[in-house]
């Protein structure tokens, strides 16, 4: 099969290599996935980049979790109603070497998930980061029927299925985004009120939220927690996934005086009967007719080291005309098709600098077997954090 993999870690142009492997054979319990579509996300760029100083958890990596394609082989004690399915998948290099950024990748079964009739793949590989982390966001601090979810960055990856999963649990969704354009993202995703990030953004969310709001999704903490306290409801709870800068000055005494509720999200080790249910859920979403995302930009499996150059590019300059203050977390879809093999890149906004603990990350990078990884006709997403 032909696989994109690094072997030390860097800027994508100097470690990504494209070549050549053996093809992967399921073991117990997993399937084999021909790859139509691969996803990248911020996390995978992290690892490649050793952002936290972590290092190589493997000789040589595939890099991506998530992706889409068809299941051409099976692993003992898998159904054989499996073989031929149209499938996503997520956490393929999540604790194990060899994720989608190839021909071929092997999963375990409980990490797929059957491809909606009529979906395009290049959707599906876009599903499951940005998916789960959205579930678990919106349900983590209980049941949100008939409360009201304020929905931070709502035209973003995470943001806009966030607001469509709160939208069919029953809740009142309120989001926020950073431009005009953006509106129309966060209401086709059924936002009920979408706000501009600006300076009259809590004169807003009162307005339409006397009492406040009930859950916050958040996807730059640090930037927004003032905001986020200023609206909370009392005994309310926010859910972060991302921040715009490691150290967070947190007000302390306010967060106290509300009895508010904190909860942290990282996709990766959200349980797995969480990351099933979720993926049930947006399934079903999409079954009901969610678009799911826009996506503006595609690239070969040839040209993979093109995307992430193209999204920090696209921060860089973002970044060069905006106040560093005002900085806001989204996550966005390109995609370019280059002749017929096509590779999506999900190039928003590099995703704020998360402050993992490293030894969590050398635990979960450590663990694992020996598993070889393919792909098919590829296409890989990049997702970045952009400032607002």
């Amino acid at each position: 099969m032909k696989a994109a993999w690094y072997e030390r870690q860097g800027p994508a142009r100097d470690v990504l290599i494209v070549g050549e492997m053996p093809d992967p054979q399921p073991l117990a319990g997993e399937v084999r996935i021909r790859v139509t579509a691969s996803g990248v996300n911020p996390g995978d760029v992290k690892k490649r980049e050793d952002a936290f100083g972590v290092g190589m958890p493997y000789a040589r990596v595939i890099p991506h979790s998530d992706g889409a394609g068809t299941v051409d082989a099976i692993g003992e004690g898998v159904s054989k109603e499996w073989l031929g399915r149209r499938v996503w998948c997520y956490g393929a290099q999540s604790y194990r070497p060899f994720g989608t950024a190839a021909e071929c990748v092997v999963v375990p079964v409980k990490q797929v998930a059957p491809l909606p009739d009529g979906l395009p793949m290049e959707q599906g590989a876009c599903l499951g980061i940005p998916g789960i982390t959205a579930h678990r966001t919106v349900h983590v601090a209980g049941s949100v029927e008939g409360r009201t979810v304020l929905v931070q960055g709502g035209a973003g990856a995470v943001g806009a299925c966030a607001v469509q999963l709160a939208h069919r649990a029953g809740a009142r969704v309120i989001a926020t985004c950073r431009t005009e354009s953006d509106k129309d993202i966060a209401s086709r995703a059924s936002a009920d009120e979408v706000f501009l990030t600006d300076a009259t953004l809590a004169e807003h969310i009162h307005r339409a939220a006397p009492d406040g709001v009930d859950h916050i999704v958040e996807v730059a903490f640090a930037a927004n927690i003032k905001t986020d306290i200023e609206v909370l409801a009392q005994g309310g709870s926010i859910a972060a996934y991302a921040t715009n800068t490691p150290i967070a000055e947190i007000p302390v005494w306010q967060l106290v005086f509300i009895n508010a509720r904190l909860f942290f999200v990282g996709s990766d080790d959200v349980p797995p009967e969480t990351k099933s249910e979720a993926a049930q859920d947006i399934n079903r979403a999409l079954e009901a007719g969610w678009q799911g995302f826009d996506i503006a930009q595609r690239f070969s499996l040839d040209d993979i080291a093109k995307g992430p150059r193209v999204r920090r590019a696209s921060v860089e300059a973002r970044q060069s005309s905006c106040d560093h203050m005002n900085f806001r977390g989204e996550f966005r879809r390109m995609c370019l098709q280059l002749g017929n093999n096509l590779a999506i890149v999900d190039n928003s906004l590099p995703q704020p600098d998360f402050q993992f603990s490293v030894d969590l990350l050398r635990m979960k990078s450590g663990l694992g077997g020996e598993h070889a990884a393919s792909n098919h006709r590829l296409m890989y997403t990049c997702a970045c954090a952009s400032p607002q």
